[in-house]
């Protein structure tokens, strides 16, 4: 396990910005806004069964999904339905059952309305006669390489290997890891005060060139930044393997979207999918 210290707020950020380029690896090439934006639109296009530059010609496009082990593996393909945006137009990855219905339903209303209510609902009812809902909404951030940077904190920082995760799938630390994907979580960044864990940052490889970013902090140390120290610190972590890392927040969520704004991500596309009737009714049992 190797420990990081945090400096604390008062030292300046350009001194910890140096502290943190004097450890990187010598010569090793910095990953640029416009590699990492080519590396999601790759990955989306995996996901979603299409083309790279599908997301930024300007025209909707709606193709059929298809499995692909290379796909981020949180995904369940062939989707029903899966609309992606990069904020020039939207892809809808679909069901051939649908897709004519989703492509008329893109074409009447603006890129933005498309992801929200009500006009949501016109798929919610096409969807029934499959007993299929509108399931996940979410943003998705990546990091802007000239923002990016190690941010301040009051405690030590520690960077784990899943060989350290193995006693912390608690439900205190649901976002940072995932019990049901354990296999995934290949690294994390860690925050103590006084030998107790009270932050922590994981790093699930969901794809082979991408790496998600979930975080928790217990409720008596929140408002400390402890999330934006343990997030950007494991970001410029998961770069320095080679990898993007990523970042999801549903839309409602501010706290979590500040976090990243904060951090030096920035909004890259957004989703929204549909699954089985019998699934979302599944979660609200359990969150009730």
């Amino acid at each position: 396990m190797m420990g990081i210290f945090c400096p604390k707020p008062e030292e300046t950020e350009s001194k910890q910005t140096v502290q943190w380029q004097e450890g990187k690896q010598e010569g090793k090439k910095e990953m640029t806004r416009e590699e990492i934006m080519r590396i999601a639109l790759e990955q989306s296009a995996i996901d979603a069964n299409c083309r790279p530059e599908d997301f930024t010609r300007g025209q909707n496009r709606t193709v059929i999904s298809k499995a692909n082990e290379k796909a981020r593996k949180y995904l369940e393909l062939p989707s029903y339905c899966m609309l992606i945006s990069y904020g020039d137009n939207i892809v809808a990855s679909v069901d051939p059952a649908v897709s004519d219905e989703v492509e008329k339903y893109l074409g009447r209303f603006q890129i933005g309305h498309c992801f929200g209510t009500p006009n949501l609902y016109l798929l919610n009812d096409l969807f029934a006669r499959d007993d299929r809902q509108i399931c996940f909404m979410a943003e998705y951030f990546l990091p802007d390489s000239e923002r990016l940077r190690a941010m301040p904190c009051d405690y030590e920082i520690r960077i784990l290997f899943p060989e350290d995760l193995e006693s912390l799938y608690l439900p205190q630390w649901s976002n940072a890891l995932s019990s049901q994907r354990r296999e995934l979580d290949v690294l994390a960044a860690g925050a103590w005060h006084e030998g107790k864990l009270m932050g922590l940052a994981g790093g699930s490889a969901d794809c082979d060139t991408m790496w998600q970013i979930g975080v928790d902090v217990l409720p008596a140390y929140r408002r400390q930044g402890i999330a934006a120290a343990l997030t950007s610190r494991l970001a410029l972590e998961i770069l320095e393997r080679g990898k993007v890392p990523f970042y999801c927040a549903a839309w409602a969520n501010l706290k979590s979207v500040r976090n990243a704004i904060r951090c030096g991500f920035e909004p890259a596309w957004v989703a929204v999918d549909a699954r089985p009737a019998a699934f979302i009714k599944k979660i609200n049992g359990e969150a009730l």
